[in-house]
């Protein structure tokens, strides 16, 4: 198999749940390598996603730590022979690789819920929000690599919005609204494209208000990712060193129960409409 010089995200979370499979069956690497008609470094290499591994072959992997959850074969059968290209692809070598794992986990995902305190969320993002939030985050940017950065965001918006849409639930400060990332017009103009996207569907949007009592979830933003089964959810943190995909299961409860406590500080999707309604106004 071709050695991957740059894995993507689901890659290595293919890599990470075939070594779960082999831990879980108390294999060591070698003895799996042995059985599948490998070595222990190429094993290495897979479960890094670093390497692919044919549909046989993992078939046989499952076999051999006998797993019967045939939802769970499937599911990673599909991960390791999808050969479809996403849109994102031709932003390889524009955009930093993060960028494009995002959107390639968002396509794939059966349900989205997130979590946002201080921005507008991405997929809810207009151009001039976009571009004045990456402008002031990166002020070094070239205009040459501002745009693609504003492009990439505003295509991730398809999938929420194209002929399939992918169910989508975000909980936004009313601080983060009310914040102008740029000016008036701008400000205005991206609260109109959020009740835009709630009346056609494309999102239920929630509030929490300014003053909601005991709310201390001010770190608390997050993307969550269900997958074909929930054993496949991805979680999405943005930390100061950059972003992290979760999929171990005990952060996952976490970022459930997490989404869950939000969501009931929350207004709910009428009443956070309203509220939206009036911030123009007073906007």
């Amino acid at each position: 198999m071709t050695m991957r010089s740059q894995p993507t995200a689901r890659h290595v979370r293919l890599g990470s749940e075939l070594r779960k499979l082999r831990e879980a069956a108390g294999k060591p690497a070698k003895e799996i390598a042995g059985l599948l008609g490998s070595s222990s470094a190429h094993m290495s290499q897979i479960e890094a996603g670093s390497s692919a591994i044919s549909e046989e072959r993992l078939r046989r992997l499952a076999a051999h730590c006998a797993c019967t959850d045939e939802e769970l074969i499937e599911a990673l059968v599909a991960m390791a022979t999808e050969r479809t290209r996403g849109w994102w692809d031709e932003y390889k070598g524009v955009l930093p690789q993060v960028n494009l794992d995002v959107a390639e986990a968002e396509h794939h995902a059966k349900f989205l819920r997130e979590v946002v305190i201080t921005h507008v969320p991405g997929l809810l993002q207009t151009p001039d929000y976009a571009r004045a939030v990456f402008g002031y985050m990166r002020p070094e940017l070239p205009e040459s690599e501002l745009a693609p950065r504003v492009d990439h965001r505003m295509k991730r918006r398809a999938v929420i919005e194209g002929d399939n849409p992918t169910p989508y639930e975000t909980i936004i400060h009313e601080f983060a609204l009310r914040i102008r990332v740029a000016d008036r017009q701008a400000s205005v103009a991206q609260l109109r494209r959020i009740l835009a996207e709630i009346e056609q569907g494309h999102a239920t949007v929630r509030v929490i208000p300014t003053d909601q009592d005991g709310f201390g979830g001010a770190d608390a933003s997050l993307m969550y990712m269900g997958g074909p089964l929930p054993r496949l959810d991805t979680g999405l943190l943005d930390a100061p060193t950059g972003t992290m995909f979760i999929d171990a299961q005990a952060e996952l409860n976490r970022l459930r129960t997490l989404f869950r406590r939000v969501q009931a500080a929350s207004l709910g999707p009428s009443a956070s409409r309203d509220l939206i309604h009036h911030l123009v106004k007073e906007l």
